[in-house]
């Protein structure tokens, strides 16, 4: 275990790394000074056996000469020409060894040249006496000892070299030995160091083999819930689907979005969000069968791939019951939510022929589900086709809010009393270049299922309040009502968006109304009296659209910073004929008269209806029989007829 440890510290390693390379640069140190050794003791014995041999070589040549002189003592007819060329032979060899040996070579040649030089005198002195025996033998005797004496110191020089060789060799030896031990010692560090290195590469190696086990499950699996992820899923759909075309079997793939998931974040924070999201895993995991993979897309939206089932009915069945296993309730950190969900299915090959066909065929079906809360729904390539439509109608929206392609029409409303024009509703219009002028119905709706609800709302006030500048500039000042979704009444960056529009346009913001519907407020009361608090501080005056539809809104009234109330035309248009429409008609203006609001009847298309309004107490009014929605210059042609100028 230690020792695991010791291999798994990073400085270890480097230390071992930097050992190592240490004692690889000392071997190789060493291994230069042995060879620079070597080639030393070589170059030095090189030398000193040359020097030696030279010294040899004059021993050689004396005692030829020697040999010479006695061969011509003996007959000197026959040795004279031996003699002759003896003589003078070592003067090559001192010659060298004065040139070329060492100091105490050259010093001890110089000492041999002189004997030598008095050796050769002494053989010129006796050939030049060749009738003079006893002279001869005296200069033959004196030669032999001066031949001697050279020889001796030729010998004696021969005899110091070999001894200094003989302990330069010796100690070369002992230094050779040093570094043969410092080399071992170097080796054996090094080897255990390579020991070292080596544990720690197989340790490192394996750790990082197991990062890359680790980072592959990471990359193919949901980190929170530990379910596959998005790129495995697809992997295990190419597989599946290979499979199924081999053996001519059909696939099921169900998308499952968690309903009120943001909510859960939102309210009770994102820890509670992920427990959810492992509560969903947990029961998803343990109510479909060994063959099927759960897998979580991102978000709160999971996925079910099922090999081997028999039709789109069966994959609907195996859907309705894998979400009655989902519903419930669950606990989170002692809350108790409700969880539930909306399920879309799509089977390989009867509506896709493609893995990334099934993913997006399941998708679809499962927003299909969610929008119309069916909880399950099976792919429809009829309701796909629509969905495609819409989708390209809301591309083309984008397009005509950047484009200006969209147009107001404006309707008036009416004091019942007098006909006076009380201000004017800003309904959107949109002059398409293929289809024509589009009415409202042909397109909020999907725009209100997509986020460009929002940059449409902004783009139709801003359009209104310009307009309303313009009338004013004129001299006509006709207050202006704006319709605003749900989307942004809920938005808390709103109030400030209109705020800055106002100020943009140079509108006062009694001259705007906000008109809202009944079911904005239901959605999330405590957001929506926000947002409508804030926008009556800035001024801006706020109506409630069709009145009377959403009655379970009513205990909001009185809460709610409201001015205005519009009763729905579906209840405007029987007043006259039913004495349930005029009696609803008489609670609303009842209600808003203990409420202090205003009240305008919608829908009003008869002289009848409008006369009978004024007598109940209904002060403002607004329909066809007053005036279509026209456009803006239309208006201004209208407002020119007698008792219609702005009150």
């Amino acid at each position: 275990m230690v020792f695991a440890k010791v291999v798994r510290s990073k400085a270890v390693a480097r230390a071992a790394v930097i050992g190592l390379a240490l004692g690889v640069f000392a071997l190789a140190v060493l291994a230069a000074v042995s060879i620079t050794t070597n080639a030393r003791t070589t170059s030095h014995i090189e030398h000193n056996s040359r020097i030696s041999d030279h010294w040899s070589q004059i021993d050689l040549h004396i005692g030829v000469e020697s040999e010479a002189l006695n061969n011509y003592i003996v007959a000197k007819k026959f040795g004279r020409d031996l003699l002759d060329s003896a003589m003078g032979s070592a003067s090559p060899e001192l010659e060298w060894q004065a040139a070329n040996g060492d100091p105490l070579d050259v010093e001890n040649a110089v000492l041999v040249t002189e004997a030598y030089s008095a050796f050769t005198q002494t053989l010129n002195d006796v050939r030049r006496s060749p009738t003079d025996r006893a002279r001869s033998q005296i200069l033959a005797d004196q030669a032999a000892l001066g031949a001697s004496m050279v020889r001796k110191s030729a010998n004696a020089n021969v005899t110091r070299h070999r001894l200094a060789m003989d302990a330069y060799l010796a100690e070369a030896a002992q230094f050779n030995q040093k570094l043969s031990l410092a080399a071992t010692v170097v080796c054996g560090a090094d080897f255990l160091l390579l020991v070292l290195c080596a544990a720690i590469l197989l340790t490192h190696q394996r750790r990082i083999e197991g990062q890359a086990v680790e980072s592959r499950y990471r990359a193919l699996h949901d980190e929170l819930t530990g379910l596959a992820n998005r790129a495995l899923l697809a992997d295990e759909i190419e597989d599946a689907l290979w499979v199924a075309e081999q053996e001519r079997e059909t696939v099921g793939l169900l998308l499952l979005d968690l309903n009120k998931f943001k909510e859960v974040n939102d309210t009770l924070g994102h820890h509670a969000g992920d427990l959810l999201l492992k509560e969903v895993a947990a029961r998803l995991t343990g109510a479909v069968r060994g063959t099927d993979t759960v897998a979580r897309l991102g978000g709160d939206e999971f996925a079910v791939l099922m090999p081997h089932i028999y039709s789109p009915e069966h994959c609907a069945e195996i859907a309705r019951r894998l979400l009655e296993a989902l519903e419930g309730a669950a606990e989170l950190d002692g809350v108790t939510v409700d969880i539930s969900g909306s399920i879309g299915a799509a089977v390989y090959p009867v509506h896709s022929g493609s893995g990334a066909e099934l993913l997006q065929h399941a998708d679809i079906a499962m927003y299909t589900a969610k929008r119309n809360r069916l909880g399950i729904a099976v792919y429809d390539p009829e309701a796909d086709r629509r969905d495609s439509q819409e989708l390209s109608l809301i591309g083309e929206l984008r397009r005509a809010i950047d484009e200006d392609e969209l147009v107001l029409h404006y309707q008036p409303k009416v004091a019942t009393s007098n006909g006076r024009v009380r201000g004017v509703e800003a309904l959107i219009r949109w002059e398409h270049p293929v289809r024509g002028l589009l009415q409202p119905g042909d397109f909020i709706p999907q725009a209100e299922e997509s986020e460009v609800i929002v940059p449409l709302t902004d783009r139709v006030l801003k359009m209104a309040l310009e307009q309303h500048r313009m009338w004013r500039d004129s001299g006509t000042v006709l207050p202006v009502a704006v319709n605003v979704p749900t989307v942004c009444l809920l938005d808390a960056a709103f109030p400030d968006r209109v705020a800055a529009a106002l100020s943009a346009c140079d509108v006062a913001a009694g001259m705007l109304t906000l008109e809202i519907t009944e079911t904005s407020i239901i959605t999330d009361p405590v957001r929506a009296s926000a947002v409508l608090t804030r926008l009556r501080e800035t001024g801006v005056r706020l109506s409630v659209d069709d009145f009377g539809t959403g009655y379970s809104s009513m205990s909001y009234l009185q809460s709610m910073p409201l001015h205005e109330l519009k009763i729905d035309r579906s209840f405007v248009r029987t007043v006259t004929d039913s004495h349930g429409g005029a009696a609803i008609v008489r609670a609303v203006l009842e209600l808003a008269r203990a409420l202090d609001l205003e009240v305008v009847a919608e829908g009003v298309e008869d002289e009848a209806t409008l006369i009978l309004l004024g007598d109940m107490g209904c002060t403002n009014a607004q329909g066809y029989h007053i005036s279509r929605p026209v456009r803006a210059a239309d208006l201004i042609t209208w407002l020119g007829q007698p008792a219609l100028e702005p009150a």
